[in-house]
């Protein structure tokens, strides 16, 4: 029989390398060898594969041609072998050789000395996985799912805190066309670990009194070796960039309109440059954080449950009131009282949750929780009426200060005395102590507001803020030898507000000691906030290390697990008390059970000798 007869279109001489089996195979000089015809692959259960034509194929098959990958086939299979096996004179004869592949030219064929590897086009992509379940092609020449360099390129511990990770990043890239894996259902996962944090949790993986330092004990669930995406590393209390420049904005305002500061010739310019400033920063610091609470709402759930962190929470708020308190008269002399109703409902609502929560007890108590900080949950109180009075308001003002004023006595006792319970502030939170002036400075302009006068409840909270001024600014020593970082920015709008109401005071009180210290307080937190905002501006964008990665929201959900046998009995804490309970109990009622199991042996072994004893009373034991 004539092999290229047999063979189609393919003519190729047995005297050639490549192996009589694989002669219906395309080669490189030909066209279209890529191209797949099903009918064409070889089959390792016969030896020889007789290649059906294009439209045959498509009629039985319905096989159409696409772009495909060439693979290397393994060695023949066992019966291409026999074809391949030699005599001891390195030939073939034809008596071994099936009948189709006899050459009538001559009875020995010769077969290269090697066995070579010839590509097998496969199909690629959805191609390759339908002719798969058709069971076209065999299994053993299953590849693995191709990885892009992009998929190998990207870190996927970070999806935990998107908003949109899993689900959503699964069905774009199912419509995309690219198929995906089945996710393992694990309890153990980043996802399950990111959510309900428990308050304990903080301050058990937690350290310091900002809650800020991981403690030795405890891993993060991001890498601490790495610099995080910048949304995650930008942290609610930047916020207090916007607190000190806005007040700067009222600071000048208050330069240029009081009758005691007439004497500096200060043009309302300065404080129209400022408030523009002071939107700018706002909005922007604005757009950055809501970009966060959009792909990182994890993390700004995390920053919402800290027990610190949720203090700078009403800092966006009264930044904005510090933006209505500082219009210039060029733009609005007077403003509706619509929007202080509007800017005062998120505080009161934080209020209600954060004031409940000193209340009713439980980890979030106040002697638990009390820190500085906790200035920014009164201090909106006190501004929110200073504004309202401004406005004309009356009773509303009224109200917010009367609890500011309740809870501000509670927590200015709990601060002052530093219960044991709490620890001492490290010198990098130094700062906040400014904080303790600014509460009674905006008290005092808010009372004088809504009585019309500086009288004297309001120099009574004047002069506390005074004398908690200068005590802290006397201590040099105490505000020196720590490293910059947002927490300076707590000097900032504490010296503004005292800077605002000695002007005040300085209207009723008209002399020259007055008008100089309004002038040399107003001269140092302007030089305070400008120092701050240059330093700001170069960590920010020139060294890069203004927003370290932030170990606090990066905590797992439970402790981390120990080799060390039992070790659980010996954590502390108010939750694992009952787990320390339920595991000794589980422990004795083992330790009851082998008890019980022991002595049923026992008894067993007993009866079983005495019966043996009673039934053969002869026999020596």
């Amino acid at each position: 029989m004539d092999t290229g007869a047999s063979l189609g279109p393919l003519k190729l001489n047995l005297s050639e390398e490549l192996p009589s089996v694989f002669q219906c195979l395309q080669t490189k000089s030909l066209a279209g060898f890529d191209d797949v015809e099903v009918g064409c692959v070889p089959s390792p259960d016969i030896a020889v594969t007789s290649c059906r034509s294009h439209e045959d194929a498509s009629q039985t098959y319905k096989v159409h041609h696409t772009r495909s990958t060439s693979v290397s086939l393994p060695s023949s299979p066992v019966a291409v072998k026999r074809v391949l096996f030699s005599d001891q004179n390195g030939g073939t004869s034809n008596s071994e050789l099936p009948s189709s592949l006899k050459s009538p030219s001559s009875k020995k064929t010769k077969l290269p000395k090697q066995s070579k590897f010839h590509s097998q086009p496969i199909p690629s992509g959805n191609a390759y996985a339908d002719a798969m379940m058709n069971g076209n092609i065999s299994n053993s020449l299953e590849l693995p799912r191709t990885i892009s360099r992009t998929d190998r390129l990207k870190d996927r511990r970070y999806d935990s805190f998107k908003t949109w990770s899993g689900k959503m990043e699964r069905q774009i890239s199912n419509l995309r066309g690219k198929q995906q894996g089945p996710v393992p259902e694990n309890n153990d996962s980043p996802n399950s670990e990111i959510q309900s944090v428990p308050v304990e949790r903080y301050f058990d993986a937690l350290e310091g009194p900002e809650l800020e330092t991981l403690r030795a004990s405890e891993e993060l669930l991001l890498p601490e070796d790495k610099r995080w995406p910048f949304l995650l590393r930008f942290p609610v209390s930047s916020f207090g960039i916007c607190l000190g420049v806005s007040s700067q904005a009222i600071l000048w305002k208050a330069i240029a309109t009081s009758p005691s500061t007439s004497f500096l010739h200060v043009s309302l310019d300065a404080n129209l440059v400022l408030w523009c400033i002071s939107i700018a920063l706002v909005v922007m610091v604005f757009l950055i954080y809501s970009l966060k609470f959009i792909f990182y709402f994890e993390a700004v759930r995390r920053e919402y449950y800290h027990p610190i962190r949720v203090n700078f929470f009403f800092a966006p708020w009264i930044a904005l009131l510090f933006l209505a308190l500082g219009v210039p008269p060029t733009i609005a002399k007077y403003l509706h009282a619509t929007l202080w109703y509007v800017l005062m409902a998120p505080i009161l609502c934080l209020e209600l949750k954060i004031y409940g929560q000193w209340m009713s007890g439980g980890q979030r108590r106040l002697s638990k929780v009390a820190n500085p900080s906790n200035h920014l949950s009164v201090v909106g109180n006190f501004v929110g009426a200073l504004l309202g009075a401004s406005m004309g308001l009356k009773e509303g003002p009224i109200f917010f200060f009367a609890v500011g004023l309740a809870h501000y006595s509670v927590l200015f006792v709990t601060l002052y005395q530093r219960l044991p319970t709490n620890e001492t502030l490290p010198k990098e939170l130094h700062p906040v102590f400014f904080l303790f002036v600014a509460a009674p400075s905006v008290a005092s302009m808010a009372w004088a507001k809504i009585q019309g006068t500086f009288d004297y409840g309001s120099r009574i909270s004047y002069f506390i803020a005074l004398f908690l001024y200068f005590s802290l600014a006397v201590r040099v020593n105490f505000f020196r030898g720590f490293r910059f970082s947002l927490a300076w920015w707590a000097y900032t709008f504490p010296m503004t507000g005292a800077s605002i109401a000695t002007i005040k005071y300085s209207n009723e009180v008209t002399n020259t000691i007055t008008r100089s210290l309004s002038l040399l307080l107003s001269l140092a937190s302007t030089l305070t906030v400008t120092a701050l905002l240059i330093s700001t501006i170069i960590h920010a964008f020139v060294l890069r290390d203004l927003f370290p990665n932030d170990i606090a929201i990066a905590i797992s959900r439970r402790k981390k697990k120990t080799n060390v046998k039992h070790f659980h009995l010996f954590r502390h804490g108010s939750s694992d008390t009952t787990d320390n309970s339920q595991a000794m109990r589980s422990e004795t009622s083992d330790v009851k059970d082998i008890e019980l199991a022991l002595k049923a042996e026992h008894s067993t072994c007993k009866v079983d000798i005495e019966s043996s004893l009673s039934n053969h009373p002869d026999r020596v034991w």
